[in-house]
This record gives C-alpha cells, sequence and structure tokens, in this order.
C-alpha cells in the first residue's frame, strides 16, 4: 500500500482531491504497516513464551524415561521429543531462510540448505532427543532475540504463509507437546500457563475450524464442563484429555 500512496500523492489533483485528501491513503498504509508490525511482535512474544514453557517442561527429561508413554497415541516419550525436535527445525528454517522442506536432507544444517552437521541432530540426538529439543529451541531463541520478527513470506509446501503465521502456529504446537511432555514425566501439575493459553485459543481454533479438519492430526474435541481453564480448553480443542 505504501506504494500506491506514494504514487497517488505525487499525481497532483484529481476528480477535485488535493494533496491533503491523498494523504489519507498514505496514513491508512502507515496504519496498516503499524498492525502488522505489532501482530508479528505479539506473534513473536507468544512463540518466546511457548518455547519457555516447552523447555521447562522437558528439562527433567533424560535418556531413561523416553519408553514412557505419552498423550500421544501410539508415540513413546523419545517419538514425541525427536518429532518437537523437529518442528522446532522447521520454525527455524522458515524463519530465517524463507522456506520450510518437508523432506529435509540429512546431515543438513538448521536451514535444511546443505550446511554444516546440525550438532541437534546424528547419533547424539537419536540417544538424547530431549537435549537435542532444548537446543534447538535456544537456538530458536536466539532468532527471535538477534533478528527479531520476520515479515517476508514462508513457503511451506506449496502454501505460502506469513512469518507471523508460522510463529502463532508454532506456539500453539510447542506449548501443547510441551504439555504432553509434563504428563508423560508424571508433572501433572504443570498446565498450560493461563495468560499463554488464552492467546493461543483462537489461533487453534483457527486452525482447527471444523471436525473435518482434525483427521488425521488431532482427536475429537473433549467436552469441558463450563468454566473450564483456558489451558484445559486448549488442550481439549486438540483433542486431549487435560484431567
Amino acid at each position: 500500500m505504501a506504494e500506491t500512496a506514494g504514487t497517488e500523492e505525487t499525481s497532483g489533483t484529481t476528480d477535485g482531491g488535493d494533496a491533503a485528501g491523498h494523504g489519507g491513503f498514505g496514513n491508512a498504509a502507515h496504519e496498516d504497516a503499524a498492525h502488522e508490525e505489532d501482530s508479528a511482535v505479539r506473534a513473536a512474544e507468544l512463540l518466546r513464551r511457548a518455547l519457555g514453557y516447552a523447555l521447562g517442561t522437558a528439562q527433567p527429561v533424560t535418556p531413561s524415561l523416553l519408553d514412557r508413554p505419552t498423550p500421544c497415541a501410539r508415540w513413546n516419550l523419545g517419538r514425541l521429543m525427536a518429532h518437537a525436535d523437529d518442528s522446532l527445525r522447521a520454525l527455524h528454517e522458515g524463519l530465517t531462510e524463507g522456506a520450510v522442506a518437508l523432506y529435509p536432507q540429512p546431515g543438513n544444517g538448521a536451514g535444511g540448505t546443505g550446511g554444516p552437521a546440525d550438532p541437534a541432530r546424528g547419533g547424539a540426538a537419536d540417544a538424547d532427543p530431549a537435549a537435542a529439543f532444548r537446543l534447538r529451541a535456544a537456538r530458536l531463541l536466539g532468532v527471535w532475540t538477534r533478528d527479531g520478527p520476520r515479515h517476508r513470506p514462508v513457503a511451506v509446501a506449496d502454501a505460502p504463509l506469513t512469518a507471523t503465521a508460522l510463529a502463532l502456529t508454532g506456539a500453539v504446537e510447542i506449548a501443547v507437546h510441551g504439555w504432553d511432555i509434563a504428563r508423560a514425566t508424571g508433572r501433572t501439575a504443570c498446565p498450560v500457563p493461563a495468560p499463554l493459553a488464552a492467546r493461543l485459543l483462537p489461533v487453534a481454533r483457527h486452525l482447527v475450524p471444523h471436525a473435518e479438519a482434525r483427521r488425521p492430526l488431532f482427536g475429537p474435541e473433549v467436552r469441558l464442563a463450563p468454566g473450564a481453564p483456558p489451558g484445559d480448553r486448549l488442550l481439549a480443542l486438540l483433542g486431549r484429555d487435560p484431567g
């Protein structure tokens, strides 16, 4: 919109308009840019908070616990940690390189472009996926701290997303998997923080707008009593029983 406004302002007056009238387009462009910046900052904040929560739940995970069952059907804790690590890799790749490869080449760097071997991958990661997850989360937090929100589009297969949308989607996934990790390690008193969950709920509803959109990633929504806390509602929406 900024380029359009600039063209309008330098074209003189038309149809009784004047420079002040055209200036309104410039103001609208400025407001749109400010709104976009605010949305990106908020998405970055939610992603940071989700990462912080998941890092806390993953802290006590050791290789001896990796065979434990999780709320994710057919996944033990080791498989869940490996999946969470892959999710962080995809987020890092999208935010730093503007694209996410659905099938990264083995041994690639965090960006998936054939760079140096990624210390969060390989034999050590297979033996201790929790350590790999913690390292990947720290690296992703570093991207936001160093570079701030990214506004360029991110290509995920054939579906273009904004970096803001990618960060919001990642925040939901990382927060919910943080709860899965906590539950698998017996930490039943470690809910998704209520302020974070309350802000992620509308994002999750957008991701799963109807029953047909659930399969195969999510189970049926779990019914809760009225007045359930935001963390329980977030989990129930995504097919988990918070009880």
